[in-house]
């Protein structure tokens, strides 16, 4: 199927119409070269080449014409499909948004180092269906399994700390996760947990949730945020928030037994580039193979319109200048 970018430009087309009935009435209206009283001697004299191309050089630029005004409209293809099989799986991230993650021993903070290379990571799995959790003191999906990554981007940058009640439900995250992936398509469902701390809050116990995980076959990979020893956290004093250094407390063999029931694998990030390196692994999990059907909306057409064009042109300046010169 052709389609045209500009078919505004094909109206030129009617201008050959006139074009045409000018050339016409000039053959039939061009005044002789040599006047005589009859041209009856002339009529048994056998006729050159020349007379029967006459016209060609008319329609040549006629054609030219045409061809140049169909390339300003720029054709285009629309009938390109194409099944291929590529790989993507299934992909929830879990990610803690409790206060602590204001910490400022990432740069700006846990919470936007965290975010920024979630987003990096989602950008680059163009063929997963992804989905985002957010979870504190409660945990609720803040987009839904997703192939539209750009609509989950926009989403990912509204996060923020503090939307939901403060502590951390680490069970109850994975939890909440783990409903939204267990019913996907792609064979292989994996869980990226990202927190900060100790579960002190939720129904369920992390290692609860992680046997439910363990069931569906999700791969849990969690991921420990937050530098060795100490750092500097968000404080709420009468001079508004100040950052006062404290322990780094990550509940380390919580997380290392969620990944071990599930076939995961626990990370520590102690800075954005260790972060970073970690995503890059999790990038390079077991992909599932899938049979995508492509279409490419539309293939430009037009230069082989204004070749056309140009060499039409070229053979009518040629056959001017040879074996159709007219010597006054």
């Amino acid at each position: 199927m052709m389609i045209f970018a500009n078919p505004a430009y094909l109206w030129l087309l009617l201008l050959l119409i006139p074009l045409v009935a000018w050339y016409i009435l000039k053959q039939h209206k061009s005044d002789a070269s040599i006047e005589v009283s009859t041209t009856i001697p002339f009529d048994k004299l056998s006729r050159s080449y020349k007379y029967y191309l006459r016209h060609l050089r008319f329609v040549l630029r006629m054609c030219a014409l045409t061809a140049l005004i169909i390339a300003l409209a720029r054709p285009q293809s629309t009938n390109s499909w194409s099944n291929r099989t590529t790989e993507g799986i299934d992909i929830v991230v879990a990610l803690d948004i409790s206060t602590s993650m204001l910490a400022r021993d990432f740069k700006p903070n846990r919470v936007d180092a965290a975010k920024d290379v979630a987003a990096q990571f989602i950008s680059g799995r163009t063929y997963d269906n992804i989905g985002l959790v957010i979870f504190a003191g409660e945990s609720f999906t803040m987009c839904p399994m997703t192939t539209d990554h750009s609509a989950l981007l926009n989403l990912l940058k509204d996060v923020e700390c503090g939307m939901i009640e403060d502590r951390t439900a680490i069970g109850d995250g994975l939890a909440t996760a783990i409903n939204r992936i267990k019913d996907g398509p792609a064979k292989s469902k994996t869980i990226i947990l990202l927190t900060d701390g100790t579960n002190n809050a939720g129904d369920i116990a992390p290692v609860t949730a992680a046997d439910i995980a363990k069931t569906f076959g999700i791969r849990v990979y969690t991921i420990g945020v937050g530098t060795q020893g100490m750092a500097p956290y968000p404080v709420q004093t009468p001079y508004g928030i100040q950052y006062q250094n404290y322990p780094v407390e990550i509940d380390e063999n919580t997380l290392k037994e969620i990944a071990s029931k599930t076939d995961g694998e626990y990370f520590r990030a102690t800075d954005k580039n260790a972060l970073k390196d970690i995503f890059s692994e999790i990038d390079k999990l077991e992909k599932t193979k899938l049979s995508v059907t492509e279409y490419s909306k539309r293939e430009e057409r037009f230069m082989v319109w204004a070749i056309l064009a140009m060499l039409l042109l070229c053979a009518d300046i040629l056959l001017k200048n040879t074996i159709l010169k007219n010597i006054p």
